[in-house]
């Protein structure tokens, strides 16, 4: 799907402004794939509707929303646009126990061990558009997305989970998606072009 607010600049997918000047003026968008499309795999890992689970980066995507249409009422989303939480709070207000909250991915404002689930779809991509080598990211870049993941570590409760979606390639994700306490797995999806469906289990190390 081509969006028609494609920036000529791609590290502004990387600015909270230009996402406050977007959702003013866009209802919805998904990107990469919608719930349908994900739904055989989510439910592989996701066992239990009573999980609670942590969208990063929610946006104003329907994945949410038809999750909890489908069962699964214990969702917190947070996104650093305050225009698009409460444009999606007002959209929302009559799914009761879903959460909207303006936060950023890489300062999480939660205990530790306190979800079951995070999931990131597309938002960590958003934080990796740079003009520079794809093959030899900057110091900046690294550090921004290892700040998401570390937080995403810290707020899972053991046995949790972290599921990301993205059309990145592991040679390009998987560094930075490695930690010590958990083994990187990756699924496909598509045939034409392939998305990638990355899931970790947080164990109990040292570290944790």
């Amino acid at each position: 799907m081509v969006h028609a607010d494609v920036p000529d600049d791609p590290t502004a997918y990387k600015r909270q402004e230009y996402w406050e000047e977007r959702y003013a003026k866009e209802e919805s968008f998904d990107w990469f794939k919608t719930y349908e499309d994900l739904k055989p795999l989510l439910s592989q890992h996701i066992t239990s509707k009573d999980a609670r689970i942590l969208m990063l980066g929610c946006g104003n995507s329907t994945l949410s929303e038809d999750m909890y249409d489908d069962g699964y009422h214990n969702i917190v989303n947070i996104d650093f646009s305050k225009t698009v939480i409460d444009n999606m709070t007002e959209k929302c207000k009559d799914r009761v126990g879903m959460e909207w909250i303006e936060m950023d991915i890489k300062d999480l404002k939660f205990e530790a061990g306190s979800f079951d689930i995070a999931i990131d779809k597309g938002t960590m991509d958003a934080l990796m558009c740079d003009r520079g080598d794809v093959w030899n990211p900057d110091e900046e870049l690294v550090r921004t997305v290892a700040q998401e993941v570390d937080e995403v570590v810290r707020v899972l409760k053991i046995g949790g989970k972290f599921l990301y979606i993205t059309f990145g390639q592991p040679h390009f994700r998987k560094r930075h998606l490695e930690r010590p306490c958990w083994t990187v797995e990756t699924s496909t999806l598509g045939v034409a072009f392939h998305y990638f469906f990355y899931h970790m289990i947080k164990q109990d190390t040292p570290s944790s």
